[in-house]
């Protein structure tokens, strides 16, 4: 029989893997008498483990939510795959990054010397994204608050700020009214998904501009997202078009570069070869302008398969980028003479 401290971390790991655990059973994986159990499950009580009782033919036990947090046993795999987690929170837009980085010090002083060496390996850097204004950070009350409601199934109330307000905007935030499905990031950011009751069509909502008023309203009967798919009706969205996984604007162009090098720097594309150094793109943008900007970078000759709207849009950046070229050198020389 294993010494009880031991017995007690085996017994706590098995309670942790599956939901209902026959008395009986516990006993033949411990080797010990159900009395023992008995005991064992009382010892991890006192710890704080709230071990339930469940009776019938198979009494046993399971391991419910308390009201605090007891000690957690997590094996290899789990640990590194935390630590992992914890790290890289603080580009999830949650505004929980001190919290995790204190959570995994906590984490990490625990772990035994095998496990610290494996974690400290993976040498993972969180990079923020850089340059324009401070990503915005949602708050974790307010995801909390959101989660409750969408698991719930409850109507919900709340300010939604602008996205843009000059500092001397006296206009409130507008009130709005929504069944939430659900909460979802993009980009580094937090969103809510939801049946706008007022506009009654679907919205999807800035987490970081949203102030929840209480109490929730009533229950309701949660509506299927167009699609059934909540990634691919939020990607849409954002791709400006009301057709899942379309974008609004969509062209075909010869590249002079060889497929393999466009392929790995081309997003939601298709690239097919044509040659060793060219090769057939299609791809697609949320106006005509940006999908050719977008294809510009690429930094080789162009030809345009169609439609007539991307020819028209590479004709307007060529005039922009002329002009402001003429109006770099005017201002350099003085003149208007190039």
């Amino acid at each position: 029989m294993p010494k009880t401290s031991a017995r007690l971390l085996t017994l706590l790991s098995l309670l942790q893997a599956r939901r209902d655990w026959p008395g009986r059973l516990l006993a033949e994986r411990l080797d010990v008498s159900p009395r023992t159990v008995r005991r064992d499950v009382d010892r991890l009580r006192e710890l704080g483990y709230p071990i339930a009782a469940f009776k019938g033919p198979d009494g046993g036990y399971r391991l419910d939510a308390g009201t605090r947090l007891p000690p957690l046993l997590f094996d290899d795999d789990q640990a590194v795959a935390l630590a992992v987690a914890l790290r890289t929170a603080t580009v999830t837009g949650a505004g929980i990054g001190e919290a995790a980085a204190r959570a995994l010090t906590t984490v990490r002083q625990v772990m035994p010397a095998r496990l610290r060496h494996r974690v400290d390996a993976l040498n993972v850097t969180a990079v923020e994204r850089t340059g324009g204004p401070p990503q915005p950070q949602a708050d974790p009350r307010v995801l909390l608050a959101l989660s409750d409601a969408v698991r719930a199934h409850e109507a919900l109330r709340f300010d939604h700020s602008p996205a843009y307000a000059p500092p001397a905007a006296a206009a409130p935030p507008a009130v709005r009214r929504v069944e939430p499905h659900r909460l979802v990031t993009w980009g580094g950011r937090w969103y809510l998904v939801a049946w706008d009751l007022d506009r009654e069509d679907w919205r999807t909502f800035r987490a970081d501009r949203i102030t929840p008023r209480t109490p929730t309203g009533p229950r309701f009967t949660p509506r299927e997202v167009p699609g059934g798919d909540v990634a691919a009706f939020v990607a849409a969205r954002f791709q400006g078009s009301g057709a899942l996984g379309e974008w609004p604007c969509r062209g075909e162009v010869i590249l002079d570069a060889p497929a393999s090098e466009v392929a790995g720097h081309l997003r939601n594309g298709i690239v097919e070869e044509c040659g060793p150094d060219r090769c057939r793109v299609v791809v697609g943008a949320w106006s005509w302008p940006a999908l050719a900007a977008g294809l510009g970078r690429f930094d080789v000759d162009v030809e345009v398969v169609g439609p007539e709207e991307l020819r028209d849009a590479f004709a307007l950046l060529a005039r922009r980028y002329a002009d402001a070229a003429g109006r770099g050198r005017r201002d350099s020389t003085g003149s208007g003479a190039p």
